[in-house]
């Protein structure tokens, strides 16, 4: 019998654009054979069942089922390819978690914690992992551009804390900027982290549960033709992004064995993919997203696909490692 697969997309935040490029891609990759796939749009005022006419379908959320005409649609799975809140913040995650439905992505604490950039290094830092300085504020508090220039230095950047996809980021070269600057992190969120500049070279590490198995995809190397990697370049073809990344081996086996280290640490499963940057030739953590992109534009596909992993047997897997671990989660317990 075929699966019942929801993929939801959409969201909350100024990334539901990309997400919805990323349910699509999932959509029409899916094997038929094997699943029935609904693709479901999860947005502040609506959850809705997009059908193949567009037409639109509430979704129940007492139990996440959707009726069509005299059939109650239930699911055996949720895929989930919803960047930022609430696919990647933990919401989402706890909701079908307390239904006991199967989904793609890590557990709840994990999406939460890795969400919140300064809480996820700061778990991560007696682990001996690597970061930039940083300097926080939180919306309300009084800026001393002073202080945050003695501390981090310039360059330097300026980032919302919970927001992905390079929104609200800004390159900051003087001290003047700095206001500006933050008040476009607040645009994002009411939390602020402020890092250090790292020269050196940026990379992009996914890290999945494949096969049963904790699999270090093959590293992308990130050239931006902006002065950073911000959302023209991720989005709109201004970067280079080279699979596999030109490192040296010793590089390539420290980053990869670190990208390992944490995902196992932090209790992950399902897709994730880590950033880092290169500082006398070691590797410093800027973040990990938990949702990433899934266009063929983006770097996890173009990963995997360099690993021999077709989109099909990528976005397969995923939902069949979530089925198994949800089986395992709910075993009976020996004594």
């Amino acid at each position: 019998m075929k699966k019942n697969i929801a993929i939801i997309m959409g969201g909350y935040s100024s990334e539901y654009e990309i997400s919805l490029k990323s349910g699509n891609v999932v959509y029409e990759t899916l094997d038929r054979s094997r699943y029935k796939a609904y693709r479901i749009h999860i947005f502040k005022d609506k959850w809705v069942y997009v059908d193949a006419n567009n037409k639109e379908y509430p979704v129940n959320k007492d139990d996440f089922s959707v009726q069509l005409d005299n059939e109650k649609i239930t699911f055996h799975c949720v895929f989930n390819a919803i960047h930022g809140s609430p696919g990647e913040d933990g919401f989402m995650q706890g909701y079908f978690e307390l239904l006991n439905i199967p989904h793609t992505s890590c557990g709840m604490y994990q999406a939460c914690l890795t969400f919140n950039k300064r809480d996820c290094l700061s778990v991560l830092k007696p682990y001996g992992i690597k970061t930039a300085t940083s300097f926080y504020i939180n919306l309300g508090d009084t800026i001393d551009e002073e202080a945050i220039v003695n501390k981090v230095g310039l360059p330097c950047f300026v980032k919302a804390n919970k927001a992905g996809s390079s929104f609200g980021i800004t390159k900051v070269y003087k001290k003047e900027e700095l206001k500006a600057a933050v008040d476009t992190a607040f645009k994002e969120d009411n939390e602020i982290i402020i890092e250090s500049f790292l020269d050196g070279t940026e990379v992009s590490v996914g890290v999945i549960t494949y096969k049963g198995e904790t699999k270090v995809l093959p590293i992308t190397e990130i050239v931006s033709d902006n002065d950073f990697f911000d959302y023209k370049a991720k989005y709109l073809g201004q970067s280079k992004e080279i699979t596999p990344a030109r490192l040296s081996k010793m590089q390539e086996e420290k980053v990869t064995l670190l990208a390992k280290k944490i995902y196992e640490i932090l209790k992950m499963k399902g897709f994730s993919r880590s950033e880092f940057i290169f500082k006398d030739g070691e590797p410093h953590l800027l973040e990990i997203n938990t949702v990433p992109g899934l266009t063929k534009e983006s770097i996890l596909p173009q990963q995997a696909a360099v690993a021999g992993i077709t989109l099909n047997e990528l976005f397969n897997n995923a939902i069949e490692e979530a089925l198994l671990d949800n089986r395992n989660l709910n075993a009976p317990k020996l004594a």
